[in-house]
């Protein structure tokens, strides 16, 4: 998930947006945790250690529940309500794509494979919901198919992780603004 506070980070970055805010309001914190650990799960799966995959489901939920800290500091309400509908949306897709595909979520890695990411003997020993796609494969563009090298996503991946995007991106310009207001106000 790395990828959407890299995207976040750059686009605020081009709006104006007072980055340095992250390391000073502590709303963002959880977020910083949880993309530590991902780092570190992400070099783990580099290295062949898959153990801990079985909880990979638990982390996405923690992750996703670490915005709130930044929807309850900036009422964000509203744009919470608008990345929830992405999230409800992006699992749906993501269920389709299993159901369609007998209980299993094909993937189609390009890149991965070039990284050492992934490799076809790891599917099926990983964890027991990704397999490697083939032409059997149905509805393969709700499968995992956009590979950025140290991960293969799905357009219902890529739908939930507009709740984190438009989470971030509103809290740091609304404490962008707040830090203007109060500069203004010091004057």
């Amino acid at each position: 998930m790395i990828e959407t506070l890299l995207l976040v980070l750059f686009i605020s970055y081009k709006k104006g947006s007072q980055l340095k805010l992250l390391w000073t309001e502590k709303a963002f914190y959880p977020i910083f945790l949880c993309e530590a650990f991902y780092w570190i799960m992400q070099i783990l799966i580099f290295n062949g250690n898959y153990s801990f995959l079985a909880f990979t489901g638990l982390f996405k939920s923690i992750y996703l529940c670490s915005t709130l800290f930044i929807v309850y500091r900036y009422n964000l309400y509203k744009y919470a309500l608008i990345g929830s509908g992405c999230v409800l949306l992006g699992g749906w897709c993501n269920d389709l794509a299993i159901w369609a595909n007998h209980g299993k979520m094909p993937v189609f890695p390009t890149l991965s494979l070039w990284t050492g990411y992934s490799s076809p003997e790891m599917f099926g020993v990983a964890d027991q919901l990704h397999i490697f796609g083939d032409q059997t494969t149905k509805l393969k563009m709700l499968t995992d198919f956009i590979d950025l090298g140290y991960s293969v996503l799905s357009i219902g991946d890529v739908l939930i992780r507009i709740l984190p995007f438009i989470v971030i991106y509103q809290g740091l310009k609304s404490a962008s603004t707040q830090l203007l207001s109060t500069i203004k106000e010091d004057i």
